[in-house]
């Protein structure tokens, strides 16, 4: 699973994005209201986690853009904010977020609360958990792979790494994204694990099946 934090204090941010690497989610960092916008309209995430106080503008005017786009409108969001007051919250909760965090909080808390969001069905691919791209068929629930109807065998680091490719085909997943999702923000990083995983999986499900656009990433053919 994918997260975009958007939080202008890079402490904060940094701690937010170890902690949710660390408990195996894929997640990126930026650090104003432009960038979130931008990053969610190139790149697909399955959360939001938005920070009102932006130097740019503020949480609830990107999560209104983000409400007036039909492609972005299902996207999970939860709020963040220093601020306590009923009124902030009633402001966030009726310009769309799914729910709303007073800093400062438990990584446990907001881990619970991501993962309450994912099981209310916010991806952005299948709502049944099922990727598909050309003949290939992704079941994230059954963690099974098919090729033309055939089963495939993947290993656990396969499954990850086709789980984000797949997510939305024909957009670029960074190498560091898909390391990310392999070792968790504090794991030692084999250099050429990512390269593996690929190589295998083109084995598995065709030679043109994941496309290398070197020094950038990897995709999917759509």
């Amino acid at each position: 699973m994918r997260i975009l934090i958007v939080e202008d204090d890079m402490a904060i941010g940094t701690s937010l994005k170890k902690g949710l690497g660390y408990n195996g989610y894929a997640a990126e960092h930026v650090a104003s209201g432009a960038e979130a916008l931008t990053a969610i309209e190139n790149d697909a995430f399955n959360i939001l986690i938005l920070d009102i106080n932006l130097p740019d503008m503020s949480g609830i005017e990107v999560l209104r853009k983000i409400r007036a786009d039909k492609k972005l409108a299902s996207l999970p969001v939860i709020l963040l904010t220093a601020r306590d007051g009923t009124d902030n919250k009633v402001k966030g909760l009726d310009a769309g977020a799914d729910d709303y965090m007073t800093k400062p909080f438990d990584i446990q808390e907001l881990l619970a609360r991501v993962r309450a969001l994912s099981r209310r069905g916010g991806q952005p691919a299948e709502a049944d958990n099922i990727y598909r791209a050309r003949d290939i068929e992704l079941d994230m629930a059954a963690k099974r792979a098919k090729k033309a109807g055939e089963n495939v065998v993947l290993t656990a680091n396969e499954l990850k790494v086709l789980s984000l490719l797949m997510e939305r085909p024909g957009h670029l997943v960074g190498k560091a994204t898909l390391e990310e999702a392999l070792y968790g923000w504090d794991g030692e990083v084999d250099s050429n694990t990512v390269e593996v995983t690929i190589y295998n999986l083109r084995k598995k499900l065709g030679r043109d099946s994941i496309k290398t656009m070197r020094g950038i990433g990897y995709m999917v053919q759509p």
